[in-house]
């Protein structure tokens, strides 16, 4: 092993606001918040997942290559129907593919996330 995970930083317009998504989306707290940079995760010495606020943000353009996407989650679920009523209601809206087992959507900043259940 090189080293531990410490983190990923996702980029978007609205540093708060994403973060709220994701707070919602996956059970984390707020362990940073200096406006433009927002930490997430289960406690301030773990890994987490940062927000940071470009002016210049562009979404990824799902499924074209036009502007790629650099990364997207995956969050496992109990109930794909109970899950996306809950990730619309939240901000996200359904993307083109998927499949039995997941649906692909954008969260409020447009990145791609999945919801998946095994």
């Amino acid at each position: 092993m090189i080293g531990k995970w410490h983190g990923l930083i996702v980029n978007c317009p609205d540093a708060s606001a994403l973060a709220e998504f994701y707070q919602e989306l996956l059970g984390m707290v707020r362990v940073q918040d200096e406006g433009d940079w927002i930490v997430i995760g289960d406690a301030p010495d773990r890994p987490g997942v940062a927000f940071e606020q470009i002016a210049d943000y562009r979404p990824p353009t799902w499924p074209s290559s036009e502007v790629p996407q650099q990364m997207h989650f995956d969050v496992r679920v109990d109930d794909l129907d109970t899950a996306e009523t809950a990730v619309l209601a939240l901000g996200a809206r359904r993307l083109d593919g998927g499949g039995e087992t997941f649906r692909v959507y954008a969260d409020p900043a447009g990145h791609p996330f999945c919801l998946v259940q095994f």
